[in-house]
């Protein structure tokens, strides 16, 4: 919060920046106005909503350390998940044409379509945690394959040109330069130059995430750890997926199992640290959503200490 406070008071004011909408700016462990994250729905209406009433050309939001970040455009438009990672794919790409995006394992296949076809880059989904992504950018570049992006959907990111610090307010500042150039050069002022950087990403009717739990008391276990169970899970549904037509496995994928169907796909992973498996699925419709999770309900439904009961509010059943 201290970092927000000062990019107030000694950077953008002195820059010129009319920031007297803000918001929410007196540090307080009690989080008493929203959870501090990014992700979080009520969080980001909150800055929505500031925007909307204050006429404001941009809204920021951070976590408490400052090390993610999202946006909201003059409209109330917001850029965080596969937004804010296409947003600054399209800023760095437009820096480095060609480089090597690296993103977390839940980025969608619309956001590959949009990083590969419509900006040149090149988008590498390697797996969940932001170390992970930013120790496999620095690996890259370590083997010749430029790299100078590496970006989480929870809105951790880190720039080669930033030393790989995670740093969400250098995020913000990479943003905050593309609406200064633009207002110099005669492009128009507000967000809009923003939002038409974005503007070619296609973006799922539905997108969802259900966790299935292990119950690590359960007698199915049989003394074996969760992570050797969630292992045995994820080993059922790649079988499954291999002999059901209709489903198609990512043929490079480094978490989980991935698969596309259906117009859409989904992603079942173990947790990093608990002892659960996260399901993400993406779809053009609820339809077709619903029979993503139905085969993977029917792919898993034999594992008893797997705790499916989202998924199977989910397709009804």
């Amino acid at each position: 919060m201290w970092k927000g406070l000062l990019a107030l008071g000694k950077v953008l004011e002195p820059l010129g920046a009319i920031t007297s909408g803000s918001q929410f700016l007196e540090p307080d462990g009690l989080f008493p106005n929203h959870i501090p994250n990014p992700e979080d729905k009520t969080a980001m209406k909150a800055i929505t909503k500031a925007v909307l009433d204050n006429k404001a050309d941009l809204g920021i939001i951070f976590d408490t350390d400052v090390d993610r970040s999202a946006a909201v455009d003059s409209s109330g438009r917001e850029f965080n998940r596969n937004r804010l990672i296409a947003l600054m794919s399209a800023i760095i790409l437009e820096e480095h044409p060609g480089t090597t995006i690296v993103t977390d394992s839940v980025t969608s296949d619309g956001l590959t379509t949009f990083i590969e076809k419509e900006l040149g880059g090149k988008h590498h989904r390697f797996k969940r945690g932001y170390k992970n992504v930013i120790d496999e950018a620095i690996r890259l570049n370590s083997v010749g394959e430029e790299a100078h992006l590496a970006i989480e959907t929870s809105g951790h990111g880190a720039l080669k040109e930033n030393h790989w610090l995670d740093d969400g307010a250098y995020l913000m500042v990479k943003l905050l330069n593309k609406l200064a150039s633009a207002r110099t050069s005669g492009l128009g002022s507000g967000s809009k130059v923003l939002t038409d950087m974005v503007e070619g990403l296609e973006e799922p009717a539905v997108a969802v995430e259900l966790r299935l739990k292990i119950d690590q008391n359960h007698s199915d276990l049989k003394g074996g750890s969760f992570r050797d169970y969630g292992e045995a899970v994820l080993k059922q549904l790649e079988n499954t997926v291999e002999s059901n037509p209709k489903l198609l496995k990512a043929p490079v994928n480094y978490e989980g199992v991935r698969v596309s169907g259906y117009g859409g796909w989904f992603l079942l992973r173990l947790s990093l640290h608990d002892p659960v498996l996260p399901l993400n699925i993406e779809a053009p419709s609820n339809e077709d959503a619903v029979k993503l999770a139905h085969d993977v309900l029917n792919a898993v439904k034999e594992f008893t200490a797997l705790d499916t009961s989202a998924l199977t509010k989910f397709v009804g059943a």
